[in-house]
């Protein structure tokens, strides 16, 4: 899969885990690589833009681990974002699905 691909469909990612739950960066980055190859670096990016945008906020939590972790959390506005971005994504998989069978019966 190429990397423009998976970039577009991160930020997806990204929110969707975070409306399950919250999370620290390393934690999302290990969710998302245990089911897609992406470079670990990829998701800070992803991280900043959607705090500077106030689709989640952050907060400290300790850890038994070592210096307290920085936790993101999702907004209601993130939330409002997300349902969009899933819509979004259906329409876009439909019409690629839809393409791929015409494909397959011409």
């Amino acid at each position: 899969m190429t990397a423009q691909l998976k970039k577009g469909v991160l930020e997806l990612c990204v929110l969707v885990l975070l409306d399950k739950q919250d999370f620290y960066g390393y934690e999302l980055i290990k969710r998302i690589t245990d089911k897609i190859e992406i470079s670990e670096g990829s998701v800070y990016p992803v991280l900043r833009r959607i705090l500077k945008q106030g689709y989640c906020t952050t907060y400290l939590r300790e850890s038994t681990e070592g210096p307290s972790r920085k936790y993101y959390h999702l907004t209601d506005e993130g939330q409002d974002y997300l349902l969009e971005l899933k819509e979004e994504y259906e329409k876009f998989t439909q019409g690629v699905d839809s393409l791929m069978k015409e494909e397959n019966n011409e």
